[in-house]
């Protein structure tokens, strides 16, 4: 099985080729001969050179996506990152930290961090789309941090299907008494 050099893939995919024990071994032979890269536990590569900067590697945020593809996990923008994508906020956060409905942890590739925090569904309603963008941004302000000027910011960014959507989650009393003028008209 030939893999494009750079990309990230998990050991699990060889896992009808023979025993778990057979896969591994094999790979690390691999690893200690230089055709492939142990990118993380269980994630691999092909490594990749580039003529001007040399071995190129894949970022944290990159690895952990794939990891958490793997074991089915729900990722959400946390909602620090929500609020500075909406434009109200400009702290960036110092270390990439997402919420999962996988366990809390970090990941670690070379010196870069990535941190997942488990939270409860409610919170990972429509990942990776702009209403979950909106309702992790929301949780994360809470009910002493929402004003009308964070609606209208919010609202604004959305369009009428997404403001339906967001309307029709399930939501805390408080967000839900804040988002009713939106409904409204």
């Amino acid at each position: 099985m030939r893999r494009q050099k750079g990309k990230l893939f998990l050991s699990t995919v060889f896992t009808q080729e023979g025993s778990r024990a057979a896969v591994n071994n094999a790979l690390c032979r691999l690893v200690k001969s230089g055709v492939l890269e142990r990118v993380f536990r269980g994630v691999y590569m092909r490594p990749k050179q580039i003529e001007f900067v040399g071995a190129v590697r894949p970022c944290a945020v990159t690895v952990m996506k794939v990891i958490t593809k793997a074991r089915g996990e729900t990722v959400q923008t946390h909602g620090a990152e929500a609020v500075r994508r909406f434009g109200l906020s400009t702290q960036m956060q110092v270390v990439p930290t997402y919420y999962t409905s996988g366990p809390t942890r970090e990941i670690r590739v070379g010196k870069g961090r990535v941190r997942l925090r488990h939270v409860a569904p409610e919170r990972l309603q429509h990942a990776g789309t702009k209403v979950g963008l909106a309702l992790s941004a929301l949780h994360y302000l809470g009910k002493n941090g929402v004003d009308l000027e964070v609606l209208s910011k919010i609202s604004s960014e959305l369009n009428t299907e997404e403001l339906n959507k967001l309307l029709s989650c399930k939501l805390p009393k408080w967000m839900r008494a804040f988002l009713s003028p939106i409904s409204n008209g």
